[in-house]
């Protein structure tokens, strides 16, 4: 006689994925219903909110491979809120999506991490979802910011001009772009994997909110997948693209060393890496050459380092 077929037979915890929600009700006590609200702060006279998705990639594979889920929920926040910052948008809220195929302690432990970095961001977490998906996948995260900005605050890129300059401020690492190559070279066994493949992605919002009010910020980057060459042009408007042209000095820093290590690993080019790494510039803003001091000065009060790494120019 076959057994009567229930959710938990197949895979599906349902028990255990209200267990850690009533955990997780114990460290963020609004989340829950079916909808996160979120409040509207006053003083706009014109608000613009400002949305971004992202994800870890396969950043995730090192946390699986060291067995170390407590820092990647910083890097899903860093991801999101980074991009959003570009603009001038100061974040408000994040949700979270992970998947997994059971519910068990590292979802805990991811959750640790997002919690960490909300607190970072300075953004409330107002929900997500927890899905169980057995016979699939390990694990995917996925996270979402909404922030908020002036109308007439929103930076563009359309007041950059000929002569104005490139700050690199500095990135804790690798981030989370580009693990596919280190993957790759785990598995070759070319490239040997330790902690440091798991530095959290520094959060920027704190840092961008003080040079929004001590510097005349024209345009802003955050250096993701593609790197420098890929990420800084979409911080000029369309229009003047064509026009305006970002020289950079790829001299100009000193690339750490966890990049030396993966283009000695792997042997790839230096062409390789700089378009698939940050290579040690985690975000980049463009300021008039006038405010060079006041944006180091900033920058290094808040405990990075930062370069003049360019010039834009016709």
């Amino acid at each position: 006689m076959q057994e009567k077929t229930t959710y938990k037979s197949t895979g599906v915890d349902i028990e255990a994925g209200n267990a850690f929600v009533e955990r997780l009700k114990e460290k963020v006590p609004t989340i829950g219903g079916f909808g996160g609200m979120f409040k509207v702060p006053r003083g706009y006279e014109e608000p613009i909110l400002v949305s971004g998705a992202d994800g870890v990639g396969t950043k995730i594979c090192i946390c699986s491979r060291l067995r170390d889920y407590t820092t990647i929920g910083i890097d899903l926040v860093a991801m999101c809120v980074n991009d959003i910052i570009t603009c001038g948008a100061k974040p408000l809220y994040f949700l979270d999506y992970i998947s997994l195929n059971t519910i068990n302690p590292v979802v805990d432990d991811i959750m640790t991490g997002i919690i960490k970095g909300c607190e970072l961001a300075g953004v409330e977490l107002i929900g997500g979802e927890t899905a169980e998906h057995p016979m699939t996948f390990d694990i995917d995260l996925a996270g979402f910011a909404t922030g908020i900005v002036e109308q007439s605050d929103v930076i563009d890129g359309g007041d950059i001009h000929a002569g104005d300059l490139i700050i690199g401020i500095e990135s804790s690492g690798i981030h989370s772009n580009g693990y596919s190559m280190i993957n790759h070279l785990a598995r070759e066994g070319r490239l040997k994997i330790t902690d440091e493949f798991l530095t959290p992605t520094h959060i920027y919002t704190s840092l961008v909110n003080e040079l929004l009010n001590e510097v005349p910020v024209l345009g802003m980057a955050n250096i993701t997948g593609g790197g420098i060459p890929e990420n800084l042009p979409r911080c000029f408007p369309s229009n003047v693209n064509r026009s305006l042209n970002p020289i950079i000095d790829w001299n100009s820093w000193e690339i750490p060393d966890i990049f030396k290590k993966i283009m000695k690993s792997g042997d790839v080019s230096k062409e390789e890496m700089w378009k698939t790494f940050n290579m040690g510039i985690g975000y980049c803003i463009v300021i008039p050459d006038y405010a060079e001091k006041d944006a180091h000065d900033t920058i290094n009060a808040f405990g990075y380092e930062s370069w003049t790494i360019g010039k834009v120019t016709t």
